[in-house]
């Protein structure tokens, strides 16, 4: 039986989720703390009474968006600890979902929370408590990047991305089965995914130099094939393109 810790600054909020957890066979006590500040000495005193402990903590289930010390915060202070509850991030933002799965969050769960939602989250920290070591079910894979589609966080794969545009401080990974919005800047993907054989080739646009098929020279101008689509290169990145792909025939 798991031993949850719910946080939320919105009483409603706090209370609906309790009324959950409670009413999940799974939940053997279900207590609720309104700031991540309250959370995080709730969490010390459970430590220091061990895992036998009266007070002891196997999961949080911790909102986001709160007043001085945030979801976020509160999840990056527990990954210093050696044996930190697991995170469940309850949340009406489906912005931070890649910084959640990054601080090693068990799952990604957005508001209003649905029944049949949250049970899939406690079924998952239920089978990693079950299986002895805490390693997250997300943890973050080099070969995948989360994404939310209808409240649910898939996992795409790197290697299906053809390429992604600039959307302001978002990113939009394009496959060919569609596209998926991320809060990450175009620039850290440039980085994380060098590597991978991702370049700049435009300042909105980063290619995936196994997704082109075609480079196209016209009146001076150079742009690439990716799928169906035609993407511009820009002067500065042309040479380098162009190089890239030599060396890669």
């Amino acid at each position: 039986m798991l031993r949850a810790l719910a946080v939320d600054d919105e009483s409603p909020s706090l209370e609906e989720l309790l009324y959950l957890l409670h009413a999940d066979p799974r939940i053997g006590s279900a207590e609720g703390a309104g700031d991540a500040t309250e959370a995080l000495r709730r969490i010390n005193r459970a430590l220091e009474s061990g895992p036998a402990g009266p007070e002891a903590i196997d999961v949080v289930f911790l909102d986001i968006n709160m007043p001085g010390l945030d979801g976020l915060d509160l999840a990056r202070l527990l990954t210093g600890f050696a044996k930190p509850p697991l995170v469940v991030f309850v949340t009406a933002h489906e912005d931070f979902a890649v910084q959640a799965f990054d601080l090693k969050a068990v799952d990604y769960v957005l508001k209003p929370v649905r029944k049949e939602r949250l049970a899939e989250a406690i079924r998952r920290a239920a089978e990693l408590i079950d299986s002895g070591p805490r390693i997250p079910v997300h943890e973050p894979d080099p070969d995948h990047i989360p994404v939310e589609l209808g409240g649910v966080t898939r996992f795409v794969s790197v290697d299906d991305i053809t390429h992604v545009e600039a959307q302001g401080d978002y990113a939009r990974l394009h496959t060919d089965k569609g596209s998926h919005l991320v809060r990450i800047p175009l620039s850290t993907l440039e980085e994380r995914w060098r590597s991978r054989g991702f370049v700049r080739i435009h300042r909105r646009h980063l290619v995936a130099l196994r997704h082109i098929g075609e480079l196209r020279l016209d009146a001076g101008t150079v742009s690439v094939l990716v799928g169906s689509e035609e993407l511009q290169v820009s002067r500065r990145h042309a040479r380098e393109l162009r190089d890239l792909l030599m060396r890669r025939t």
